[in-house]
């Protein structure tokens, strides 16, 4: 071999062996692997050679050192791989703790899978890059790893439609750039950190369907960014903050299957940014607020299933739009005022008070 051959090939194969992802995070990739099953799509049947930054599903790399930074693993996706394969989405198996090697990783998204179990690895708050966790839609159980609140830069922390366990650990507080904050649909207990007013720039707080308890934190109001706040099907109780309905940029709040008492803020009903608002099946008193104008725009109304009385309030008739109105199941009573927008409701959006009456219902005033 003459000199300038051996220096093309000795060029080629240097230039391949820098362009391949280092030994480590391919034998991490391979763990994480081997502690999954996946009998459906073969997804993991691309991951074999030695440069894992190439054609390994879901796998993306940091073009200037092959450092693995992404895994976006999806079971509900449009991916050819899967859309053309029309079957379900199914993978078994735990989450390795050789994920916690990948600390260039800034995405972690191993979503929709419905049968991943196990603990989530304690180890993944030592990702200093981490900026998207999304694991939902799986059957993970075990708690939220204490010390969440390390992974500083994260932007999604996503552990909805799972088995989670525990409280929410205080620490969360800590994660200062946390936009999007979803524990949905698991048996989380407890209070909510008292002091999560501190994730100013977070934009959605969907903690629906747990075992919640405690009272609404004031510091939850003091959250600039809040467009949608879900408290939802929990047990928590106390009043409701009159400091929600002066979010500016609140528009969805449901607090609805809880425990709260006392009567319905007006400024909540004031508030002009809010589009939806169901506060029903709580025991909530008092009179519906006597606030809506011509300004008044809501998709939905929910109060139904309170302790609600009073007659329905004249300002009603000069709001806007209410797409959706449901004062079922309360003590309403009197006549219910004709036209706009009462004329597009159906009865059983009042039914099961004490003495309404008039169109939609069948009793006569």
């Amino acid at each position: 071999m003459d000199t300038t051959t051996y220096l093309v090939v000795t060029t080629a194969l240097f230039a391949a062996i820098v362009n391949c992802c280092p030994p480590a995070d391919r034998s991490a990739l391979l763990a994480f692997k081997s502690a999954l099953t996946e009998p459906n799509f073969g997804i993991f049947d691309t991951w074999t050679g030695t440069d894992c930054c190439t054609n390994w599903y879901g796998v993306s790399c940091d073009p200037t050192d092959n450092r693995v930074i992404h895994i976006i693993l999806r079971g509900e996706s449009e991916d050819k791989i899967i859309d053309k394969a029309g079957k379900t989405s199914y993978m078994s198996g735990s989450l390795s703790p050789s994920l916690c090697s990948l600390d260039r990783l800034t995405t972690l998204i191993v979503a929709d899978w419905k049968g991943i179990s196990g603990e989530i690895p304690v180890c993944i708050t030592s990702l200093p890059h981490l900026r998207i966790l999304d694991l939902i839609g799986n059957q993970i159980t075990g708690e939220i790893p204490t010390d969440i609140g390390k992974l500083g830069i994260l932007t999604v922390l996503n552990f909805a439609n799972n088995n989670i366990t525990g409280k929410i650990p205080p620490s969360i507080v800590n994660l200062g750039n946390l936009m999007h904050l979803d524990l949905s649909n698991n048996r989380i207990s407890g209070e909510i950190p008292s002091d999560i007013g501190k994730l100013s720039m977070m934009s959605r707080a969907l903690l629906k369907q747990n075992q919640l308890t405690g009272s609404v934190p004031i510091s939850i109001t003091k959250i600039y960014r809040l467009a949608d706040l879900d408290l939802s099907m929990n047990q928590i109780s106390g009043t409701i903050p009159a400091e929600l309905g002066s979010m500016p940029v609140l528009s969805t709040l449901y607090l609805d299957n809880n425990q709260l008492y006392g009567e319905i803020p007006e400024s909540i009903l004031r508030n002009t940014g809010l589009n939806i608002v169901n506060l029903s099946r709580n025991a909530l008193v008092g009179n519906l607020p006597d606030v809506f104008t011509p300004t008044t725009y809501f998709s939905m109304i929910d109060l139904s299933h309170n302790e609600l009385k009073g007659s329905m309030p004249a300002s009603l008739s000069s709001a806007k739009y209410i797409g959706h109105l449901d004062l079922s199941n309360n003590h309403f009573c009197g006549a219910i005022p004709a036209g706009s927008p009462f004329e597009q409701f159906e009865a059983s959006s009042f039914s099961g008070n004490d003495c309404l009456c008039g169109t939609p219902l069948a009793r006569a005033c």
